[in-house]
């Protein structure tokens, strides 16, 4: 069994600063979208916590200037630090003291564009169109008024990283505002925990080549975080990793930036189409993590057709599937492991050479495992999904077991819990569950002893899986759960639904007589 039987505690309640902040400021979006209000309000959090941290390291340098000489406007006494320098026109307390003038768009802008001729980092990355005539001003200086009342950027905010939650919290209201869109910015975190928890990035360059808004990379750190005392990541810090990205949205681009440089995390992120401006050409990556859009047709394949990255067999020109999967296998480093996302017919689809590639990876020995997820969890689509983890070496090195005769089926699609009418998410229980699966079918050291279990988990041969053509899918494989035991004598049974039944059917025709009456009330009686 897995090392760990996780309590299976009710899911998370919204933290109150969070929900609270988010209520507010929506409720000064007034008609305009949520795209748009988006980088109003998370330009506007940006730019209110580098001026706390500025302030904060500002205060110090004030208190210490007489006996240690520093200079509270010298950007070297910020840099050295990492915190950003905020020169004076683009502090806070100026937008606060003047939030109120017709002019405070035009404010705003020029302390992004100061912003960013101070911190080099940052050139592109701001929001500079506060000042556009349909932006209510009013609403604007609400905004600053809102957020004055927070402290989110000094040291003791930091701490408990009320910017990092709250800034999340915020994508994932807008990701749910915008519905099919917010899927370009923003994967739901319980997916992206889950994929962190099942690979581990502890050390080495971790590499998301679609990264969205980079949440892969904010899980990754708060994953050592979370781990770093004594559970075996041998006292790595954050610092251990190394992130390379990139995302082809411009404006997601932008948010990507400013959702690593609020935490500090210093990542390679560049803007261009993967396929065919790869920034990264000669990266091998320890840990790859990604959400690739799902099934896009118009991705340029016809003039990738000769791509040396198709090692496994050239993807159908009208879906990018299988170009995102060997894309990410071409940079996977001799010890790589990656966990991605993908829609289910990637399991079973043969349409266009997509079985051939499959087989492909099953026989050269890539595919670890696959888990079939539950359906409704994202924003944007309502198609099930399932992740797959390919590893470079299954050989049994780095204290791992030989896996290579086998590859991994989990079925979770039974797992999750609704959080609202359309929106399933996965519980700390749920991926404890699934990811501690993983560790120990890998024979991880404390992982403790893997086991079949019937309608949920399969180590399955790969003779098992050429007998089934290759297809991935879990539910092949796992088979059905053990019924529940029923004492209920079948007499008693049968008595109970049949009444069940009844009611059942006069209900239904009660429903259908209020339906005629009101439809008669309404002239259209039968």
């Amino acid at each position: 069994m897995p090392r760990t039987a996780a309590a299976n505690k009710p899911p998370a309640k919204d933290q109150p600063l969070e929900s609270t902040l988010w209520k507010a400021a929506d409720a000064l979006r007034n008609n305009m979208d949520a795209a748009e209000y988006k980088h109003v309000v998370l330009g506007l959090i940006f730019l209110k916590y580098i001026s706390d941290a500025f302030e904060d390291q500002h205060a110090k340098l004030m208190a210490e200037e007489a006996e240690t000489g520093a200079d509270p406007e010298d950007k070297d006494e910020y840099t050295k630090d990492g915190v950003f320098f905020v020169p004076p026109e683009a502090r806070w307390d100026h937008l606060r003291d003047n939030a109120r003038q017709p002019n405070i768009g035009q404010l705003i802008d020029s302390a992004m564009d100061a912003i960013e001729r101070t911190n080099t980092s940052l050139k592109d990355v701001l929001s500079k169109n506060y000042a556009r005539e349909r932006l209510d001003k009013r609403r604007l200086g609400d905004l600053i008024d809102l957020l004055s009342n927070i402290t989110i950027g000094d040291k003791e905010a930091q701490s408990r990283d009320v910017l990092g939650r709250v800034y999340e919290y915020f994508l994932s209201q807008f990701a749910s505002a915008e519905g099919k869109k917010g899927g370009e910015f923003y994967t739901p975190r319980s997916i992206v925990r889950l994929l962190v928890e099942m690979i581990e990035p502890y050390k080495g360059r971790v590499y998301d080549p679609c990264c969205g808004s980079s949440g892969m990379f904010v899980q990754s750190v708060d994953f050592i975080k979370a781990h770093a005392n004594g559970n075996g990541n041998g006292g790595h810090s954050p610092a251990d990793i190394s992130v390379y990205g990139q995302e082809s949205n411009h404006t997601t681009w932008r948010l990507a930036k400013m959702n690593l440089a609020i935490r500090g995390i210093d990542g390679q992120i560049a803007w261009g189409d993967t396929f065919h401006n790869d920034k990264h050409p000669d990266l091998k990556a320890d840990f790859i993590l990604a959400n690739p859009p799902f099934n896009i047709s118009d991705w340029g394949g016809e003039r990738l057709a000769d791509d040396k990255r198709w090692q496994y067999g050239t993807p159908p020109k009208g879906n990018a599937n299988f170009g995102w999967v060997q894309h990410m296998v071409s940079k996977l480093s001799p010890d790589g492991v990656a966990g991605f996302v993908l829609a289910n017919g990637s399991m079973s689809s043969n349409q266009s050479g997509e079985g051939e590639i499959r087989k492909n990876l099953v026989e050269a020995g890539l595919v670890d495992c696959m888990v079939a997820l539950p359906g409704q969890l994202f924003y944007s689509t309502q198609i099930p999904v399932c992740l797959w983890f390919l590893a470079r070496d299954r050989s049994g090195k780095n204290d791992l077991r030989d896996r290579r005769d086998e590859i991994l089926f989990i079925d979770a699609r039974n797992l999750g819990h609704m959080e609202s009418r359309t929106l399933k998410n996965l519980s700390d229980a749920d991926i404890a569950k699934i990811a501690d699966t993983y560790h120990a079918w890998r024979g991880e050291v404390g992982a403790g002893e893997f086991e079949d279990v019937p309608g949920f988990t399969k180590a399955a041969s790969l003779d098992e899986v050429r007998k089934h053509g290759h297809v991935l899918t879990p539910g092949r494989y796992v088979g059905a759960a053990a019924a529940d035991e029923d004492d209920e004598p079948f007499d008693e049974k049968m008595r109970r639904l049949v009444a069940q039944l009844r009611e059942q059917r006069a209900e239904a025709a009660r429903l259908d007589a209020e339906i005629n009456k009101n439809l008669a009330e309404l002239g259209h009686g039968g």
